[in-house]
């Protein structure tokens, strides 16, 4: 047997930072369908997106403020706390509120398509962040799963891309710009406690948010309060846990390639759930992506550039 190399995780993380990985996609990937049962659709509106972003991050920070307390956790240093913001408007605002109104238009296994892409924008923004140098492989994947999501988006709306496509495409680029900054957080924080900072320094704006768009006019059913619980408690808060975990055990390259199945987990979900239909052109356009994602994941990306 080869000894292990200094610092590597051993099997028996690998193991477990995989299987904490794996937990994380699975909540990630009911993100879309609850998100759905929250806000309802144009036909039968619950939640409105506002309250439903709004609530999922303040309930996250008023439960991060006991998780930071029972770790004893240190405020974050001046320097970090324009990264955290950068990470506040893209998960706290940017994704879910994107989301929120893309899903009132559009079933969630088109916004899981759609997204599926997030991997590839996070590495775009993270070469460009970094200053770095990606191969032209590189990029004609970013540019191969572009033209894989609007050619489905296209598809999907009979030629025309409507604007829920729009908002989809801008939680893409709001997600990706928050994970790079909030990866660059994590280096010198611990990596759970990243998103906890995060969500408790949104309470100011999230706690009175929540309160002005309380629903009052409407009476939300049981279902649309239960697909808030879980992506307030799961998708903004236990998730990134599970997540951030599992990178720290297993390594961020073997563990980040778990993510590549969730747009299929997240079709998968969305049958039992919300009782939408699977076809079979949706499920080869969330595949091409997904093999354009890990393609890309084994293209070279080269070093900053030099200042």
């Amino acid at each position: 047997m080869s000894a292990q190399a200094p610092g590597s995780p051993s099997p028996a993380q690998v193991r477990r930072g995989l299987l904490l990985g794996f937990v994380g996609v699975v909540i990630f990937a009911m993100t879309f369908p609850m998100t759905r049962l929250a806000v309802g659709d144009a036909s039968a509106p619950q939640m409105s997106p506002a309250f439903v972003t709004a609530a999922r991050a303040a309930l996250a920070g008023l439960l991060s403020i006991v998780y930071l307390s029972w770790v004893g956790a240190s405020v974050p240093e001046r320097r970090h706390w324009v990264p955290l913001a950068v990470c506040a408007a893209g998960t706290v605002v940017g994704f879910p509120l994107c989301i929120a109104l893309a899903l009132r238009e559009v079933e969630s296994m088109h916004a899981a398509v759609v997204t599926g892409i997030i991997p590839l924008g996070t590495a775009v923004v993270g070469a460009l962040w970094l200053r770095q140098r990606p191969s032209a492989g590189f990029w004609a994947c970013a540019l191969a799963g572009c033209g894989l999501v609007l050619a489905f988006a296209l598809w999907q709306g009979g030629g025309r891309l409507v604007p829920a496509d729009g908002w989809l495409l801008l939680a893409v680029l709001s997600t990706s710009i928050a994970y790079v900054a909030g990866a660059r957080v994590s280096s010198v924080i611990p990596a759970q406690q990243v998103i906890c900072w995060v969500v408790v320094g949104s309470l100011p704006l999230t706690l009175p948010a929540t309160a002005w768009w309380w629903p009052v006019d409407t009476t939300p059913s049981l279902a649309a309060w239960g697909g808030l619980l879980y992506v307030s408690l799961f998708s903004m808060w236990l998730g990134f846990f599970a997540w951030y975990g599992g990178l720290a055990l297993g390594g961020i390259v073997r563990v980040s390639q778990v993510q590549l199945i969730q747009p299929f987990l997240a079709l998968l979900f969305a049958v039992p759930v919300l009782g939408e239909r699977l076809d079979p052109v949706t499920v080869g356009f969330a595949l091409a992506v997904i093999a354009v994602v890990f393609v890309s994941r084994r293209m070279g990306v080269g070093q900053p550039k030099a200042r």
